[in-house]
């Protein structure tokens, strides 16, 4: 059984296909590729969270590849994957706020966890798909130093 965001992504790769949108079409099409990729690795269908966690892995690597680009000079490269970025972010959750991450963070503290790794341990799974793990990772460093 197709989970509900994988039916979503491969309509709106048809309908990108109907309007002949090359750029979307190859973004989610290569989406897709890696989904069904994750699914031949687990020797089954994946679901909603598994796939966010694809989407997010995808965003993260043209998140790099821009960053390097814009290293080299490669402006128009950059802005290329930035563009890729923002198609594949429509798939992902709602994203957090900072606030909302330091409250998480702050309650976590609060019950007795004061180390880095335990408390990292506890943070990510809460905000998993819906935030930067680099970005909770600062934010986590500051409450602890705070």
């Amino acid at each position: 059984m197709a989970s509900d965001l994988r039916a979503r992504i491969q309509a709106d790769v048809n309908v990108a296909r109907k309007a002949r949108d090359k750029f979307r079409t190859l973004v989610l099409s290569t989406l897709l590729s890696d989904v069904r990729n994750r699914e031949i690795d687990a020797r089954a269908d994946i679901d909603d969270e598994a796939l966010i966690e694809v989407v997010s892995r995808s965003i993260k690597q043209r998140k790099d590849a821009s960053e390097q680009m814009r290293a080299a000079g490669r402006g128009e490269l950059a802005d290329h994957e930035d563009a890729q970025a923002a198609v594949l972010a429509e798939y992902l959750p709602e994203g957090l706020s900072e606030d909302e991450v330091r409250a998480i963070t702050r309650e976590i503290i609060s019950a007795g966890v004061d180390q880095i790794g335990p408390l990292m341990g506890q943070v990510m799974p809460r905000i998993k798909g819906r935030f930067d793990g680099k970005e909770a990772n600062r934010i986590v460093r500051e409450e602890l130093a705070g």
